[in-house]
């Protein structure tokens, strides 16, 4: 039987996070917010599935000495950490330009290149539910069977498996054909609007998300302000309303999303449920800096 945990495993960043008060003017200054704070796809879901009560284990890579310092951030928001350190690669890092709605970022993927799917223990599958991962993992892997076998090893304990697609630039550079095929037998996948039509080749919501229903058990295609559009297999399709907040930095909505309702699919095992819960950990993300929960 499966256990009642929540394995994430992939990218630990050290976010540098700029709001500029205005257009950036080249070659001289722009006054602006800049703050600095951990992040990464993996960690932030991990972090967010923690503050919606979840038990969560995180598995990641760091450079060598910022175990202690990212262990206890993912702590604080109850996560348990199994990080190791990686004796020459610095710890990965993005700079965040935020415009409204939209982000730059700039990426240096450090120690994250270095971890697989073969860095999940048979001791964490033993104890849980679920185990989620980020396309960013899949797109930097020298092996992607091994995504594969983590799929199998998961399959044969009763362990579903959600992804998020994480960037449809990536996705386009790694082929969505190919993207599709290591991640078969997942059971939830979470992509946004872009990503959802990349993957198909297709552009309005309803018929991404038919296509992909027919490879994936659930499929929550988030579509920014305007919410999300969800489809289990065999079941009714739903759309959650996306909150209205003032939206302060977009880092980390989709990571949040899938959380919420991730934590709440596991506990209920209900679609509408798990919807909303995505949807209201979603609008807590853009009501603050960073790709974290704040409180």
């Amino acid at each position: 039987m499966p256990g009642t945990r929540i394995v994430v495993f992939g990218d630990v960043i050290d976010d540098i996070v700029v709001v500029p008060s205005g257009p950036i003017r080249p070659d001289t200054d722009t006054p602006s917010s800049i703050r600095n704070s951990p992040g990464g796809s993996a960690a932030n879901a991990a972090s967010w599935l923690g503050s919606a009560g979840a038990q969560v284990d995180f598995v990641g890579l760091v450079g060598e000495g910022d175990v202690e310092r990212h262990s206890l951030a993912l702590e604080a928001h109850g996560v348990t950490p199994h990080l190791s350190a990686h004796p020459t690669l610095p710890t990965g890092a993005i700079v965040v330009l935020v415009d409204g709605q939209s982000r730059s970022m700039l990426t240096e993927r450090g120690a994250n290149v270095e971890l697989g799917p073969d860095d999940v223990s048979d001791a964490l599958l033993e104890r849980a539910a679920f185990v989620h991962f980020s396309g960013y993992s899949v797109f930097a892997s020298r092996d992607t069977d091994a995504f594969r076998r983590l799929i199998e090893r998961s399959a044969t304990r009763g362990v579903g498996v959600s992804v998020d697609p994480g960037s449809a630039g990536f996705l386009v550079d790694f082929g969505p054909e190919h993207f599709l095929d290591v991640i078969a037998g997942a059971s939830v996948l979470f992509p946004n609007l872009d990503e959802g039509r990349v993957l198909t080749g297709m552009h309005d919501p309803d018929d991404i998300v038919t296509a992909l229903s027919e490879r994936f058990e659930v499929v929550a295609l988030t579509l920014g302000e305007t919410g999300a559009l969800v489809a289990v297999r065999g079941g009714e399709r739903l759309y959650a309303k996306a909150h209205s907040v003032e939206i302060v930095d977009p880092t980390g909505a989709g990571d949040a999303f899938s959380a919420g309702f991730l934590a709440s699919w596991v506990r209920d095992h209900d679609s509408t449920t798990a919807a909303s819960a995505g949807a209201a950990l979603s609008a807590r993300a853009v009501s603050s800096t960073g790709g974290r929960p704040t409180r």
